[in-house]
């Protein structure tokens, strides 16, 4: 089983400062294609910025984005996962709060975000791999034998 650390490699950290305007925030989104990013006071993780509250806080309510601040945007009800927990609880997680973006944290310092897909491409790969071995068990014909009873 993949650990949550281990996907989430060496791959960069991206995130802004809350008091970012959307256009900003969005442009950063935009040229690191991702459909989410972290929003920071300092270290501190106090929410997080996506494509969604994009389209239904920022465009939907007639607001700028260039005159908008993220803070005033952002989701505040954070849902965040340990470095430490398997995807599965990752996706429990995602399911229950209807996210696409998982924070991950170890302690109070944020390590990274995966994304539902990052999520699934896992689940995918493992049951794959289960598959696999259970059709090998399954079907196994011992050495020497398959000739015997070959048609």
């Amino acid at each position: 089983m993949t650990s949550i650390k281990a996907l989430l490699g060496d791959r960069p950290l991206y995130a802004v400062e809350r008091n970012a305007t959307v256009q900003a925030a969005a442009e950063y989104m935009a040229s690191n294609n991702i459909g989410a990013v972290p929003v920071m006071d300092g270290r501190r993780l106090v929410g997080i910025f996506s494509e969604r509250d994009v389209i239904s806080r920022v465009i939907a309510q007639g607001l700028t984005p260039k005159a908008t601040r993220v803070e005033d945007v952002m989701t505040v009800e954070l849902v965040v996962a340990a470095s430490d927990e398997t995807h599965e609880d990752c996706l429990r997680k995602m399911k229950v709060a209807n996210c696409r973006h998982l924070p991950i944290v170890e302690g109070e310092n944020l390590i990274g975000v995966l994304s539902l897909r990052d999520l699934l491409q896992v689940d995918l790969h493992e049951k794959e791999d289960k598959i696999e071995f259970l059709n090998n068990y399954m079907f196994h014909v011992p050495a020497g034998l398959e000739k015997k009873y070959a048609r």
